[in-house]
Protein backbone atom coordinates (compact mmCIF):
# COMPACT_ATOMS: atom_id res chain seq x y z
CA UNK A 1 0.00 0.00 0.00
CA UNK A 2 1.60 3.05 -1.20
CA UNK A 3 0.63 5.99 1.31
CA UNK A 4 0.42 9.85 0.08
CA UNK A 5 1.37 12.62 2.61
CA UNK A 6 -1.97 13.91 3.63
CA UNK A 7 -1.47 18.02 4.36
CA UNK A 8 -2.37 19.20 7.69
CA UNK A 9 -5.04 21.65 6.42
CA UNK A 10 -7.19 17.91 5.45
CA UNK A 11 -6.07 16.52 8.74
CA UNK A 12 -6.71 17.53 12.62
CA UNK A 13 -3.39 18.02 13.64
CA UNK A 14 -4.38 16.73 17.15
CA UNK A 15 -5.21 13.18 15.57
CA UNK A 16 -2.40 10.05 15.87
CA UNK A 17 -1.38 7.25 13.31
CA UNK A 18 -3.37 4.43 13.88
CA UNK A 19 -3.14 1.27 12.73
CA UNK A 20 -5.07 -0.39 9.63
CA UNK A 21 -8.21 -2.08 10.66
CA UNK A 22 -7.50 -4.95 7.88
CA UNK A 23 -10.52 -6.67 6.13
CA UNK A 24 -14.29 -7.36 6.76
CA UNK A 25 -13.86 -10.66 6.76
CA UNK A 26 -17.20 -11.71 5.54
CA UNK A 27 -17.37 -9.15 2.87
CA UNK A 28 -14.11 -10.25 1.57
CA UNK A 29 -15.37 -14.09 1.66
CA UNK A 30 -18.09 -12.50 -0.46
CA UNK A 31 -16.14 -11.10 -2.99
CA UNK A 32 -13.57 -14.08 -3.32
CA UNK A 33 -16.54 -16.43 -3.78
CA UNK A 34 -18.35 -14.43 -6.52
CA UNK A 35 -15.02 -14.18 -8.61
CA UNK A 36 -14.65 -17.75 -8.38
CA UNK A 37 -18.13 -18.50 -9.13
CA UNK A 38 -18.62 -16.20 -12.36
CA UNK A 39 -14.81 -15.09 -13.00
CA UNK A 40 -13.27 -11.45 -12.63
CA UNK A 41 -16.04 -8.98 -11.88
CA UNK A 42 -15.64 -5.12 -13.09
CA UNK A 43 -14.16 -2.95 -10.34
CA UNK A 44 -17.71 -0.99 -10.10
CA UNK A 45 -19.17 -4.10 -9.10
CA UNK A 46 -16.24 -4.81 -6.52
CA UNK A 47 -16.54 -0.91 -5.27
CA UNK A 48 -20.63 -1.71 -4.99
CA UNK A 49 -20.13 -4.32 -2.56
CA UNK A 50 -17.06 -2.86 -0.76
CA UNK A 51 -19.08 0.17 0.14
CA UNK A 52 -22.75 -0.60 -0.03
CA UNK A 53 -23.13 -4.20 0.64
CA UNK A 54 -26.58 -4.22 2.95
CA UNK A 55 -24.70 -5.14 6.42
CA UNK A 56 -20.74 -5.38 6.21
CA UNK A 57 -20.41 -2.12 3.44
CA UNK A 58 -18.18 0.77 4.46
CA UNK A 59 -21.02 3.25 4.36
CA UNK A 60 -24.12 0.63 5.27
CA UNK A 61 -22.60 -1.05 8.35
CA UNK A 62 -22.79 2.34 10.05
CA UNK A 63 -19.26 1.41 11.90
CA UNK A 64 -16.97 4.08 9.58
CA UNK A 65 -16.83 6.97 7.80
CA UNK A 66 -16.86 10.77 8.61
CA UNK A 67 -15.57 12.39 11.92
CA UNK A 68 -12.40 13.64 13.68
CA UNK A 69 -12.36 9.96 15.32
CA UNK A 70 -12.70 8.11 11.46
CA UNK A 71 -11.48 8.09 8.11
CA UNK A 72 -12.41 11.69 7.02
CA UNK A 73 -13.43 14.91 7.66
CA UNK A 74 -15.79 16.91 5.63
CA UNK A 75 -16.49 20.40 5.45
CA UNK A 76 -20.12 20.32 7.34
CA UNK A 77 -18.78 17.17 9.97
CA UNK A 78 -15.48 19.86 10.48
CA UNK A 79 -17.80 22.90 11.53
CA UNK A 80 -21.49 23.44 11.22
CA UNK A 81 -20.72 26.87 9.87
CA UNK A 82 -20.77 25.13 6.32
CA UNK A 83 -24.19 24.39 7.07
CA UNK A 84 -25.27 28.04 8.21
CA UNK A 85 -24.06 29.66 4.48
CA UNK A 86 -25.74 26.87 2.99
CA UNK A 87 -28.87 27.47 5.38
CA UNK A 88 -29.18 31.14 3.16
CA UNK A 89 -28.33 29.56 -0.22
CA UNK A 90 -31.83 27.71 0.69
CA UNK A 91 -33.68 30.60 1.61
CA UNK A 92 -33.09 32.78 -1.12
CA UNK A 93 -34.42 29.67 -2.86
CA UNK A 94 -37.30 29.34 -0.99
CA UNK A 95 -38.19 32.88 -1.71
CA UNK A 96 -37.58 32.85 -5.25
CA UNK A 97 -39.78 29.95 -5.43
CA UNK A 98 -42.71 31.93 -3.65
CA UNK A 99 -42.20 30.29 -0.35
CA UNK A 100 -43.66 26.85 -0.74
CA UNK A 101 -44.81 24.82 2.44
CA UNK A 102 -43.53 22.71 3.27
CA UNK A 103 -40.10 23.31 1.75
CA UNK A 104 -38.26 20.17 1.56
CA UNK A 105 -34.88 19.36 1.42
CA UNK A 106 -33.71 15.51 0.44
CA UNK A 107 -30.00 14.21 1.16
CA UNK A 108 -28.21 11.60 -0.15
CA UNK A 109 -25.21 10.49 1.45
CA UNK A 110 -26.59 12.18 4.76
CA UNK A 111 -23.90 10.59 6.96
CA UNK A 112 -23.84 11.20 10.48
CA UNK A 113 -26.07 14.26 10.13
CA UNK A 114 -23.80 16.91 10.39
CA UNK A 115 -25.12 19.12 7.28
CA UNK A 116 -28.66 18.40 8.35
CA UNK A 117 -28.21 19.99 11.77
CA UNK A 118 -25.69 22.87 10.31
CA UNK A 119 -28.97 23.74 8.12
CA UNK A 120 -31.38 24.03 10.69
CA UNK A 121 -28.93 25.49 13.05
CA UNK A 122 -28.22 28.54 10.23
CA UNK A 123 -32.22 28.92 9.80
CA UNK A 124 -32.48 29.09 13.62
CA UNK A 125 -29.77 31.83 14.02
CA UNK A 126 -30.90 33.73 10.96
CA UNK A 127 -34.64 34.12 12.22
CA UNK A 128 -35.80 32.75 8.80
CA UNK A 129 -39.68 31.68 8.98
CA UNK A 130 -38.47 29.26 6.30
CA UNK A 131 -37.55 26.82 9.65
CA UNK A 132 -41.36 26.79 10.81
CA UNK A 133 -42.11 25.17 6.96
CA UNK A 134 -38.93 22.73 6.69
CA UNK A 135 -38.96 19.37 6.27
CA UNK A 136 -35.78 16.63 5.50
CA UNK A 137 -35.84 13.66 4.03
CA UNK A 138 -32.85 11.63 4.83
CA UNK A 139 -32.13 9.35 1.33
CA UNK A 140 -29.91 6.90 3.07
CA UNK A 141 -29.55 3.47 1.50
CA UNK A 142 -28.53 2.24 5.31
CA UNK A 143 -30.89 2.32 7.48
CA UNK A 144 -28.40 2.95 10.46
CA UNK A 145 -26.96 6.11 8.55
CA UNK A 146 -30.52 7.19 9.02
CA UNK A 147 -31.45 6.20 12.25
CA UNK A 148 -28.16 8.72 12.96
CA UNK A 149 -29.32 11.38 11.06
CA UNK A 150 -33.24 11.57 12.93
CA UNK A 151 -30.88 11.05 16.32
CA UNK A 152 -29.13 13.96 15.52
CA UNK A 153 -31.94 16.21 14.60
CA UNK A 154 -33.67 15.24 17.76
CA UNK A 155 -31.08 16.08 19.51
CA UNK A 156 -31.28 19.73 18.44
CA UNK A 157 -35.13 19.52 18.53
CA UNK A 158 -35.57 19.25 15.01
CA UNK A 159 -37.00 15.43 15.16
CA UNK A 160 -40.22 16.74 13.68
CA UNK A 161 -38.59 18.22 10.62
CA UNK A 162 -37.73 14.26 9.30
CA UNK A 163 -39.87 12.62 7.33
CA UNK A 164 -40.13 9.15 5.13
CA UNK A 165 -38.68 8.98 1.90
CA UNK A 166 -40.90 8.07 -0.30
CA UNK A 167 -39.78 9.18 -4.02
CA UNK A 168 -42.40 11.26 -4.28
CA UNK A 169 -41.53 14.73 -6.15
CA UNK A 170 -40.41 17.85 -4.16
CA UNK A 171 -40.18 21.54 -3.87
CA UNK A 172 -37.15 22.12 -2.37
CA UNK A 173 -33.85 21.43 -2.88
CA UNK A 174 -31.48 18.12 -3.05
CA UNK A 175 -27.92 18.32 -1.99
CA UNK A 176 -25.50 16.04 -1.74
CA UNK A 177 -22.17 16.81 -0.22
CA UNK A 178 -18.78 14.31 -1.15
CA UNK A 179 -21.61 11.93 -2.69
CA UNK A 180 -20.66 11.62 -6.54
CA UNK A 181 -16.88 10.61 -5.54
CA UNK A 182 -18.37 7.73 -3.77
CA UNK A 183 -20.53 6.06 -6.95
CA UNK A 184 -18.69 3.07 -8.23
CA UNK A 185 -16.51 3.21 -10.71
CA UNK A 186 -15.14 0.99 -13.93
CA UNK A 187 -11.38 1.19 -14.12
CA UNK A 188 -10.20 1.31 -17.59
CA UNK A 189 -6.99 2.09 -19.39
CA UNK A 190 -5.80 3.27 -22.78
CA UNK A 191 -4.41 0.46 -25.63
CA UNK A 192 -1.98 1.17 -28.09
CA UNK A 193 -4.65 0.80 -30.83
CA UNK A 194 -6.51 3.78 -29.19
CA UNK A 195 -9.39 2.23 -27.50
CA UNK A 196 -9.74 1.16 -24.08
CA UNK A 197 -9.27 -2.09 -21.47
CA UNK A 198 -11.52 -2.79 -18.62
CA UNK A 199 -9.50 -3.64 -15.71
CA UNK A 200 -11.12 -6.11 -13.69
CA UNK A 201 -10.89 -7.72 -10.31
CA UNK A 202 -9.72 -11.15 -9.99
CA UNK A 203 -7.77 -13.33 -7.81
CA UNK A 204 -3.77 -14.26 -8.04
CA UNK A 205 -2.08 -17.07 -7.38
CA UNK A 206 -2.13 -17.31 -3.96
CA UNK A 207 -6.32 -16.23 -3.87
CA UNK A 208 -5.27 -12.50 -2.88
CA UNK A 209 -7.76 -9.67 -4.97
CA UNK A 210 -5.74 -8.64 -8.37
CA UNK A 211 -6.10 -6.61 -11.08
CA UNK A 212 -6.67 -8.24 -14.79
CA UNK A 213 -7.06 -6.32 -17.82
CA UNK A 214 -9.85 -7.49 -20.54
CA UNK A 215 -12.24 -6.32 -23.17
CA UNK A 216 -14.43 -3.66 -21.92
CA UNK A 217 -17.61 -5.15 -20.27
CA UNK A 218 -19.95 -2.56 -21.80
CA UNK A 219 -19.49 -0.42 -25.04
CA UNK A 220 -21.02 2.83 -23.03
CA UNK A 221 -17.25 3.18 -21.65
CA UNK A 222 -15.82 4.16 -24.73
CA UNK A 223 -18.99 5.81 -25.84
CA UNK A 224 -18.53 8.31 -22.67
CA UNK A 225 -14.80 9.12 -23.53
CA UNK A 226 -16.05 9.52 -27.11
CA UNK A 227 -18.81 12.26 -26.40
CA UNK A 228 -16.68 14.02 -24.23
CA UNK A 229 -13.72 13.81 -26.89
CA UNK A 230 -11.08 11.86 -24.37
CA UNK A 231 -8.62 9.38 -25.87
CA UNK A 232 -6.48 7.66 -23.24
CA UNK A 233 -3.17 7.69 -24.08
CA UNK A 234 -1.20 4.08 -24.13
CA UNK A 235 -1.14 2.65 -20.42
CA UNK A 236 -2.95 5.57 -19.37
CA UNK A 237 -5.77 4.65 -16.38
CA UNK A 238 -8.50 6.41 -15.42
CA UNK A 239 -12.15 5.82 -13.93
CA UNK A 240 -15.42 6.06 -15.48
CA UNK A 241 -18.99 6.13 -13.54
CA UNK A 242 -21.23 5.27 -15.67
CA UNK A 243 -23.59 5.22 -12.44
CA UNK A 244 -23.81 9.09 -12.90
CA UNK A 245 -26.56 9.19 -15.23
CA UNK A 246 -28.97 7.13 -13.51
CA UNK A 247 -28.67 8.63 -10.03
CA UNK A 248 -28.64 12.09 -11.47
CA UNK A 249 -32.11 10.85 -13.23
CA UNK A 250 -33.43 9.78 -9.68
CA UNK A 251 -32.55 13.03 -8.28
CA UNK A 252 -34.17 14.60 -11.02
CA UNK A 253 -37.15 13.04 -11.13
CA UNK A 254 -37.95 13.65 -7.36
CA UNK A 255 -37.75 17.24 -7.78
CA UNK A 256 -40.63 19.10 -8.89
CA UNK A 257 -39.30 22.69 -8.60
CA UNK A 258 -36.25 24.11 -6.71
CA UNK A 259 -32.68 23.54 -6.44
CA UNK A 260 -30.08 20.98 -6.87
CA UNK A 261 -26.66 21.19 -4.98
CA UNK A 262 -23.82 19.47 -5.55
CA UNK A 263 -20.39 19.39 -3.70
CA UNK A 264 -17.59 17.41 -4.75
CA UNK A 265 -14.14 17.08 -5.99
CA UNK A 266 -13.84 16.74 -9.41
CA UNK A 267 -12.80 18.37 -12.79
CA UNK A 268 -14.02 19.28 -16.36
CA UNK A 269 -13.44 16.00 -18.37
CA UNK A 270 -10.33 17.54 -20.24
CA UNK A 271 -8.66 18.31 -17.52
CA UNK A 272 -9.75 14.68 -15.48
CA UNK A 273 -8.31 12.69 -18.12
CA UNK A 274 -5.05 14.48 -18.91
CA UNK A 275 -2.43 12.05 -19.29
CA UNK A 276 -0.66 13.69 -16.85
CA UNK A 277 -3.13 13.24 -13.74
CA UNK A 278 -3.37 9.63 -14.33
CA UNK A 279 -5.97 7.16 -11.98
CA UNK A 280 -7.50 9.08 -9.35
CA UNK A 281 -9.09 5.89 -7.22
CA UNK A 282 -8.06 6.55 -3.98
CA UNK A 283 -8.89 5.16 -0.24
CA UNK A 284 -9.35 6.68 2.97
CA UNK A 285 -8.15 5.28 6.07
CA UNK A 286 -7.25 6.76 9.78
CA UNK A 287 -7.50 10.07 7.96
CA UNK A 288 -4.94 9.07 5.11
CA UNK A 289 -4.96 8.66 1.63
CA UNK A 290 -3.56 5.73 -0.17
CA UNK A 291 -4.18 4.15 -3.49
CA UNK A 292 -4.62 0.49 -3.21
CA UNK A 293 -8.18 -0.16 -3.03
CA UNK A 294 -7.67 -3.78 -2.09
CA UNK A 295 -6.82 -3.36 1.37
CA UNK A 296 -9.19 -3.03 4.73
CA UNK A 297 -12.42 -4.39 2.06
CA UNK A 298 -15.19 -3.08 3.71
CA UNK A 299 -13.21 -0.68 6.39
CA UNK A 300 -11.93 1.71 4.38
CA UNK A 301 -13.62 4.73 2.16
CA UNK A 302 -13.16 4.33 -1.82
CA UNK A 303 -13.63 7.20 -3.94
CA UNK A 304 -12.50 8.92 -7.50
CA UNK A 305 -12.84 12.14 -8.66
CA UNK A 306 -15.68 13.31 -10.04
CA UNK A 307 -16.43 14.42 -14.29
CA UNK A 308 -17.82 17.30 -14.03
CA UNK A 309 -19.08 17.03 -18.08
CA UNK A 310 -21.06 13.94 -17.40
CA UNK A 311 -22.55 15.67 -14.56
CA UNK A 312 -23.32 18.21 -16.58
CA UNK A 313 -24.24 16.45 -19.53
CA UNK A 314 -26.61 14.30 -17.28
CA UNK A 315 -28.57 16.68 -15.43
CA UNK A 316 -29.28 18.83 -18.91
CA UNK A 317 -30.57 15.28 -20.08
CA UNK A 318 -32.94 15.01 -16.80
CA UNK A 319 -34.33 17.85 -17.73
CA UNK A 320 -31.99 20.27 -15.12
CA UNK A 321 -31.69 23.68 -16.04
CA UNK A 322 -27.49 24.19 -15.38
CA UNK A 323 -27.57 27.83 -12.64
CA UNK A 324 -23.73 27.47 -12.38
CA UNK A 325 -20.60 26.29 -11.00
CA UNK A 326 -18.16 27.60 -8.74
CA UNK A 327 -15.58 26.63 -6.54
CA UNK A 328 -16.60 26.00 -2.35
CA UNK A 329 -14.67 29.07 -1.09
CA UNK A 330 -16.46 31.53 -3.66
CA UNK A 331 -19.75 29.86 -2.74
CA UNK A 332 -19.28 29.95 1.05
CA UNK A 333 -17.79 33.37 0.22
CA UNK A 334 -21.02 34.85 -1.61
CA UNK A 335 -23.51 33.50 1.30
CA UNK A 336 -21.91 35.22 4.10
CA UNK A 337 -19.36 32.48 6.12
CA UNK A 338 -16.49 35.00 6.92
CA UNK A 339 -19.74 37.64 8.52
CA UNK A 340 -20.74 34.04 10.56
CA UNK A 341 -17.47 34.07 11.96
CA UNK A 342 -17.25 37.38 12.49
CA UNK A 343 -20.41 37.33 14.66
CA UNK A 344 -18.76 34.24 15.96
CA UNK A 345 -16.72 36.46 17.39
CA UNK A 346 -18.40 38.98 18.20
CA UNK A 347 -20.71 36.90 20.58
CA UNK A 348 -20.20 37.27 24.22
CA UNK A 349 -21.11 33.60 25.05
CA UNK A 350 -18.10 32.01 22.15
CA UNK A 351 -15.04 30.98 24.25
CA UNK A 352 -11.55 31.22 22.43
CA UNK A 353 -11.61 27.57 21.73
CA UNK A 354 -14.60 27.56 20.32
CA UNK A 355 -13.71 30.45 18.26
CA UNK A 356 -10.41 29.63 16.87
CA UNK A 357 -11.87 25.89 16.34
CA UNK A 358 -14.30 27.57 14.33
CA UNK A 359 -11.90 29.84 12.37
CA UNK A 360 -9.57 27.16 11.69
CA UNK A 361 -12.21 24.89 10.00
CA UNK A 362 -13.46 28.24 7.89
CA UNK A 363 -9.86 28.36 6.57
CA UNK A 364 -9.77 24.85 5.16
CA UNK A 365 -13.02 25.56 3.80
CA UNK A 366 -12.16 28.70 1.59
CA UNK A 367 -8.40 27.69 1.28
CA UNK A 368 -7.66 26.22 -2.50
CA UNK A 369 -5.05 24.18 -1.51
CA UNK A 370 -7.79 22.32 1.04
CA UNK A 371 -11.55 22.22 0.47
CA UNK A 372 -12.03 25.46 -1.14
CA UNK A 373 -11.10 24.11 -4.78
CA UNK A 374 -14.05 22.03 -4.09
CA UNK A 375 -17.11 22.68 -7.09
CA UNK A 376 -20.18 23.40 -6.51
CA UNK A 377 -22.70 22.64 -9.10
CA UNK A 378 -26.11 23.89 -8.72
CA UNK A 379 -28.97 22.89 -11.09
CA UNK A 380 -32.85 24.30 -11.42
CA UNK A 381 -36.17 23.16 -11.99
CA UNK A 382 -39.20 25.37 -12.64
CA UNK A 383 -36.95 27.85 -10.85
CA UNK A 384 -35.80 31.53 -11.83
CA UNK A 385 -32.60 31.94 -12.66
CA UNK A 386 -31.83 35.29 -12.89
CA UNK A 387 -30.63 37.23 -10.49
CA UNK A 388 -27.92 35.14 -10.18
CA UNK A 389 -28.16 33.06 -6.57
CA UNK A 390 -26.28 34.22 -3.85
CA UNK A 391 -23.77 31.31 -3.57
CA UNK A 392 -22.95 31.98 -7.27
CA UNK A 393 -22.95 35.21 -7.88
CA UNK A 394 -19.38 35.98 -5.77
CA UNK A 395 -16.02 36.30 -7.69
CA UNK A 396 -13.05 35.10 -6.05
CA UNK A 397 -10.21 37.18 -5.81
CA UNK A 398 -7.59 36.88 -9.43
CA UNK A 399 -5.07 35.74 -7.30
CA UNK A 400 -7.35 33.27 -5.14
CA UNK A 401 -8.93 31.94 -8.64
CA UNK A 402 -5.40 31.52 -9.86
CA UNK A 403 -4.30 29.58 -6.92
CA UNK A 404 -7.26 27.43 -7.26
CA UNK A 405 -6.86 26.51 -10.81
CA UNK A 406 -9.88 28.36 -11.99
CA UNK A 407 -12.16 26.49 -9.87
CA UNK A 408 -14.14 23.87 -10.73
CA UNK A 409 -11.56 20.74 -9.43
CA UNK A 410 -9.49 19.65 -6.44
CA UNK A 411 -6.00 17.41 -6.60
CA UNK A 412 -6.04 16.36 -2.93
CA UNK A 413 -9.66 15.76 -2.20
CA UNK A 414 -10.85 14.74 1.59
Amino acid sequence: MTDRVEVGLRRPADLQPAPDPGHEPELLALIVAEIRATGPITFARFMDLALYHPELGYYTSGRRGPGRAADFLTAPESHPIFGWAMARQLHEAWERLGRPAPFTIREPGAGSGALAAGIVEGLERAGSPLRDVLRYRIAERSAIRSRQVSERLAAIGAAALVEEDDDAPIAGAVIANEVLDALPVHRVEGRNDGGIAELFVDLDGAGALATVAGPPSTPALAARLDAEGVRLEPGQRAEICLELDGWIGTVATGLARGLVILVDYGHPATALYDPARGSLLRAYIHHRVHDDPFANVGRQDLTAHVDLTAVTSAATAAGLDPLGTTTQAAFLAGLGAGEDLVALQADPATTLEAYLEARSALFRMLDPAATGRFAVMVFGRNLPAEPPLAGLAYQLPDAVRRAAGGGGGADTPR
